[in-house]
């Protein structure tokens, strides 16, 4: 079993920064994916960022493309989302959440989530 928790969130205005980190225990990786997903009032989750663990491959939505850097620690076993130019609209609950066979299958493990909210 994983216990994803996450940190980090909090109300910013637009054009500023906020880093969240999500600690991973229980279960060590040594393979698979970690992403950061969030949802909006209203809209559909979506995924924001993804990185396999073992490096080498990210993935990052449209639209947070140039603003927004995953990365990870191993030795920490914690995965960061720096976010950088926030919009309001990036206004949102964010979840990590771990796929254990890497970036395009089932993430089937997630943390609580972490309010962001942008003002204007």
């Amino acid at each position: 079993q994983v216990q994803l928790v996450e940190s980090g969130g909090g109300l910013v205005q637009a054009g500023g920064s906020l880093r969240l980190s999500c600690a991973a225990s229980g279960r060590a990786f040594s393979s698979g994916a970690m992403g950061w997903f969030r949802r909006a009032p209203g809209k559909e989750r979506e995924l924001v960022a993804a990185i396999n663990w073992g490096g080498g491959r990210i993935v990052y939505a449209d639209s947070v493309k140039g603003r927004f850097t995953i990365s990870r620690d191993i030795a920490k076993g914690t995965t960061y989302l720096q976010m950088n130019t926030l919009k309001p609209e990036d206004t949102a609950v964010y979840y990590c959440a771990a796929a254990p066979l890497g970036i395009g299958y089932d993430y089937n493990f997630w943390g609580q989530g972490t309010q962001v909210t942008v003002s204007s």
